[in-house]
């Protein structure tokens, strides 16, 4: 009981996080095994029938209605390959998944591997609850290089691979060519440092009462991927300590809280967005640049005609950091065909074949490092530069490997909030912080 317990509580804590593209389409409602793994059963090849089969089972919740197609055609492209390989696909509706899961894997019962988000990849890997990958990739002859490194980063925790990372969107500097054009700047490149982004967001701001240079929010989520950029962390590499104040983190919370409180404020807050979201400044002509997803290319490319625009890679300070938003795959530590398990999940985010037809489907992105098989994505306008997608995944960021995930974000959220509206400063901001989540107690144990 007590460990159906722990996971429920692991499942319920970091469930509630999951941003980036396609996120409607994992909140579709796919509630038992269904009809994917039933089609999947019809396409099987038939093979020889004397030798028995090893039967695995996959539980996913990604694909939802709208991919279950797509789903169902690239398993049988797996069994197609490896006729000694039989895959049962489950697939259960986002809200209901991970709680699922934790009790399956409370109960014994877990599928031989699954999909995770890579909030709660973490937590998974954390409690050693998933099989660590790397000696696979030699029994089967397999290699990492044909993932990108910044995934692969991403998937791995102290210092083991623990997932195959299946598909990904992540954020970049989106900017409005037409500001810039206005304003006398040359166009973001990836090269620009905070600074840069400072000064063109100046001339952009002096371009109209209501035009603004840039935006990027002041929250969790930006915070611990900016103070990456300035070499700093949110907790201690050992993952044992709080550093919510370090010098680092003082400097880089600082610069965010000057961009819109500031002296020389680019950004618009909530009064100057006088109800408006982000994305409609975006779109209406008054964000000279904003950093978002790159969930986003789909609205624009349909509602922006007034102006062009186009991507660079999220600004800097020693160096870049971008979200990595992903869904890896990873093997059940208790599964009795590990390796039969691991030869799927690497199949489905690897094989060319199954590439395309994610690529097809617009599902996501693969994570793959061939640059041929993302032709197809990168052709794609606008935006002209999505080479920038691609190269913003060597400095993909996952985020810190908390089992109190949600009661970090909890405690930050309000502060970081008030900062903003009474203009505190970074230290006092962050060692409030520091004192608060180290008084509750929500370093990992």
């Amino acid at each position: 009981m007590r460990r159906l317990i722990s996971y429920m509580l692991v499942a319920m804590m970091t469930a509630s996080m999951l941003v980036g593209c396609g996120q409607s389409d994992k909140k579709d409602d796919v509630t038992q095994t269904d009809a994917v793994a039933q089609d999947t059963q019809d396409a099987q090849t038939q093979g020889d029938t004397s030798t028995e089969k090893t039967k695995i089972v996959y539980l996913q919740f990604s694909a939802g209605e709208s991919n279950a197609e797509t789903l169902k055609n690239m398993v049988a492209k797996f069994e197609e390959d490896n006729p000694d390989i039989e895959v049962e696909v489950q697939s259960l509706g986002y809200e209901d998944y991970f709680t699922a899961l934790a009790t399956k894997m409370a109960g014994n019962s877990a599928p031989d591997c699954f999909e995770l988000n890579m909030e709660n990849f973490l937590t998974y890997a954390i409690r050693d609850s998933i099989e660590p990958l790397d000696t696979y990739f030699v029994s089967t002859g397999s290699s990492t290089d044909a993932y990108s490194e910044g995934p692969l980063n991403a998937a791995t925790y102290n210092g083991k691979l623990y997932a195959i990372p299946q598909s990904f969107s992540t954020v970049v500097l989106i900017y409005n060519k037409n500001l810039f054009d206005k304003a006398g700047v040359s166009y973001p490149t990836s090269d620009w440092t905070w600074k840069d982004e400072q000064a063109a967001a100046e001339k952009i701001r002096a371009l109209g009462d209501d035009i603004w240079g840039t935006y990027q929010p002041v929250t969790y989520n930006e915070l611990y991927k900016s103070v990456k950029t300035n070499g700093g962390s949110l907790v201690s590499e050992d993952g044992k300590t709080f550093t919510m104040n370090s010098a680092e983190n003082v400097e880089t919370l600082q610069m965010m809280l000057d961009r819109v409180c500031g002296d020389n404020r680019v950004m618009p807050n909530t009064e100057d967005m006088a109800g408006r979201g982000d994305w409609d400044m975006f779109k209406s002509g008054n964000l000279g640049m904003i950093h978002t997803g790159i969930w986003a290319f789909s609205d624009y490319a349909q509602n922006i005609t007034d102006f062009d625009w186009d991507i660079a890679v999220e600004t800097g300070n020693k160096t870049h950091a971008a979200h990595f938003f992903a869904n890896v795959a990873c093997v059940n530590k208790e599964s009795k065909n590990k390796e039969a398990a691991f030869k799927f999940i690497n199949f489905m985010a690897s094989n060319k074949d199954v590439v395309k037809m994610r690529l097809d489907a617009q599902w996501e992105l693969p994570t793959v490092s061939d640059q041929d098989l993302m032709a197809q994505y990168l052709e794609q306008t606008p935006p002209e530069s999505r080479e920038a997608v691609m190269e913003s995944l060597n400095y993909a960021a996952a985020p810190p490997a908390l089992l109190k995930y949600s009661e970090v974000v909890d405690v930050m959220t309000p502060i970081l909030e008030d900062a903003v509206i009474n203009n505190i400063p970074a230290k006092d901001v962050l060692n409030q912080i520091q004192e608060e989540v180290v008084a509750k107690k929500l370093m990992n144990e």
